[in-house]
């Protein structure tokens, strides 16, 4: 049955064996959950002023409602991770996308910030499943050699959901949004219907092997420090998104500029860039034949921009959104980090690492968020969001170079 199945996934690839049927509803997938991910953020402070907030209220209940989202996200992550080893990448991809496609109908509802909170918590969950069951499957059925070409496409037109999702806002109300939102879910679901399931999983489940046993990445040493290092290595993307680009309009009032930031305008600015770099660094780490590698380069310029936007003083809206913009190429590495997760683990282990692993750093931001406002304490808002850019890149640099190289891996073996 296995041999089968893989033989009809192989004849729905086209000539180059990379686009094909999973690419292709992997990348829309991506595409809903971005858009829905990031919406809260790109109608943050017009819908929380709708609500009756004051801005001071509208900054300090987003950051509630954006942690309890990543708290949604890290459960979520746990909870869909397992059920893909235990009973299949399909059961999740149909899964999820009911359960946050519902949440984000029901968003167009609210009134109340505990509301709003509550079904961000719920959406939050749903969307945890969609990346990490779309990359394992696209991980397992494409050619080992091109598989970072691969998910470097799903990511890179996936994640232009987030500048759909900025123009959706401009031309409707955010409840509206939140409608449309939903509705691209529930059309989503049509095209899985001609997604098959990774022949990998279906050679697996005849194994007497444990399956999406969560507790299994902490009960081997070695395990353990690849599972925290793949977390680790993604640390930046989440830094950038949720802090500095999710406050960019309180950044550029410290940086002197006279015009308000918009950060729904910056993350749209930020989104067009990370979309573009998902697709050129799997092709970096193609040419470079590392997937490591390639991560360093995307690193350096991301330390560079972060340079650049908090030396700024004084400048135009036009250069920060550009600033911000760099910052987001910077951070266009989110295709290779899920990836380089996937070809860590067996197949008994690796939806539940490759859907936990993104949720975890999006799960970590509540306490970047905590050490960032902690250091407002002791120093000013702009000296807080730089001495956490550091310790932030520090420690991904580091769990980098203490990660094994996985570009060409075969991914055909299981834990035990």
């Amino acid at each position: 049955m296995a041999k089968r199945k893989s033989i009809t996934m192989t004849l729905q690839q086209n000539k180059n064996g990379v686009f094909n049927v999973i690419v292709i509803v992997a990348a829309l997938g991506y595409f809903v959950d971005i858009y829905d991910l990031l919406l809260f953020q790109i109608v943050r402070i017009q819908s929380l002023l709708s609500l009756g907030l004051t801005e001071d209220q509208a900054d300090k209940s987003g950051q509630f409602i954006i942690s309890i989202q990543m708290i949604g996200l890290l459960i979520g992550g746990i909870i869909w991770g397992i059920m893909a080893d235990k009973k299949g990448r399909l059961s999740v991809l149909f899964g999820s996308i009911v359960l946050y496609s519902v949440a984000n109908i029901f968003n167009g509802f609210v009134h109340t910030v505990n509301e709003y909170a509550l079904v961000r918590f719920f959406a939050g969950v749903g969307l945890a499943g969609e990346l990490g069951a779309g990359i394992t499957l696209v991980s397992e059925l494409v050619h080992k050699n091109k598989r970072g070409i691969s998910t470097s496409l799903v990511a890179g037109l996936g994640l232009t959901g987030a500048v759909v999702a900025y123009f959706i806002s401009k031309e409707f109300d955010w409840r509206i949004c939140y409608f449309i939102g939903g509705g691209l879910g529930f059309c989503l679901l049509i095209l899985r219907v001609f997604v098959f399931e990774s022949g990998l999983f279906e050679q697996v489940k005849e194994k007497k092997v444990a399956r999406g046993n969560f507790f299994m990445f902490f009960t081997n040493k070695k395990r353990f420090k690849k599972y925290l290092c793949s977390i680790l290595i993604g640390l930046p993307t989440w830094f950038v998104i949720g802090v500095l680009i999710a406050f960019s309009n309180k950044f550029g009032k410290e940086f002197g500029l006279t015009e308000k930031i918009i950060p729904g305008k910056a993350t749209m600015f930020a989104y067009a860039a990370i979309s573009v770099a998902d697709v050129l660094i799997g092709f970096i780490s193609q040419w470079l034949k590392s997937r490591k590698k390639a991560l360093y380069v995307f690193y350096a310029f991301t330390g560079i921009m972060l340079i650049l936007f908090f030396t700024q003083h004084n400048t135009s809206t036009t250069t920060m959104y550009w600033i911000i913009a760099g910052l987001g190429f910077g951070t266009g590495f989110w295709a290779i980090f899920v990836t380089i997760a996937a070809e860590q683990f067996g197949t008994n282990l690796r939806a539940t690492a490759t859907t936990t692993v993104p949720n975890m750093v999006r799960g970590s931001l509540p306490l970047i968020l905590l050490l960032f406002n902690f250091l407002q304490g002791s120093f000013s808002f702009t000296t807080s969001g730089w001495i956490t850019a550091i310790i932030v890149m520090a420690i991904s640099v580091i769990a980098t170079y203490l990660s094994e190289e996985t570009f060409g891996k075969d991914l055909d073996y299981v834990e035990i």
